[in-house]
């Protein structure tokens, strides 16, 4: 089979690197029975060693081209492809206890990580290489610039580790940028405090549409000096500045006083 050409609009960026691999291996630790799926097996540089200690993987691969070489190197008794867009796999359907990981495409990775994160009551715990940038957000804390609505929402869902960093040599092609593997593990239920996680997401999203002004100007459709005063917050404080408690205690406030204007409309 003829060498296979990296696709920009696919975001392929291969992993070579024999120790990289041996890394992320040892990272995942994975177990014979584990139920493990891998985002964007590629050319199988992390597949092999994962099938090399599991009894069965499960692999999601969006072209057609990298599917046959997959099909034509694996056992398809050990190995089940997933043909189609990762953004768009119901993973909620491979059963509790998921295991995830993979070379998340640099293009796709918050989309993705936002579609996971839907998911996350069935996953047991995801690792995944990301540029270095977008894991630097995930697990920024309060008040530094990389801190920012998606380190809110995933912080909120997820305990998260950086754990090292790969350079761009350990692709072909390189990337221009440094990457990063991250561990992310599902919070349990009892710490998931929002009483709305949609709304949740909305005030967070509001915050941050415009991180300079102050938060009593992104937020004054919804909360006023009252709920400021009620809730303890400055609201000349911006967006940055709240950690994700604070954001669940804004969005639990906003759910409890909805429901209450509700409730006297109907009487």
């Amino acid at each position: 089979m003829k060498r296979h050409i990296a696709r920009k609009r696919f975001g392929q960026n291969f992993l070579v690197s024999s120790g990289i691999v041996a890394r992320i291996v040892e990272a995942i630790r994975p177990q014979a029975g584990d139920t493990l799926v891998e985002i964007g097996p590629g050319l199988g540089a992390l597949t092999e060693p994962l099938l090399g200690r599991l009894d069965r993987l499960q692999v999601v691969e969006i072209d057609r081209d990298l599917i046959a070489r997959l099909r034509e190197r694996f056992d398809p008794a050990r190995l089940t492809i997933h043909e189609g867009d990762a953004l768009r796999f119901d993973f909620s359907a491979l059963g509790p206890g998921l295991r995830v990981v993979g070379n998340l495409p640099y293009n796709i990775s918050t989309p993705l990580l936002f579609h996971l994160a839907a998911g996350a009551d069935k996953v047991r715990d995801m690792h995944f290489m990301l540029q270095r940038e977008v894991v630097e957000r995930m697990v920024a804390a309060p008040g530094g610039p990389e801190y920012g609505r998606l380190s809110v929402m995933l912080q909120y869902r997820f305990e998260m580790e950086r754990l090292f960093l790969v350079p761009p040599g350990a692709f072909n092609p390189a990337p221009k940028v440094e990457s990063a593997v991250v561990r992310m593990i599902p919070r349990p239920p009892r710490e998931l405090t929002a009483a709305d996680a949609g709304l949740l997401e909305e005030v967070v999203k509001a915050a941050f549409s415009q991180r300079r002004k102050m938060l009593r100007n992104t937020l004054r459709e919804s909360l006023g000096e009252e709920d400021w005063g009620a809730l303890g917050i400055d609201p000349k404080r911006r967006a940055e500045e709240l950690a994700v408690g604070d954001y669940v205690r804004i969005a639990n406030r906003l759910a409890e006083t909805t429901s209450t204007i509700s409730s006297s409309r109907r009487c």
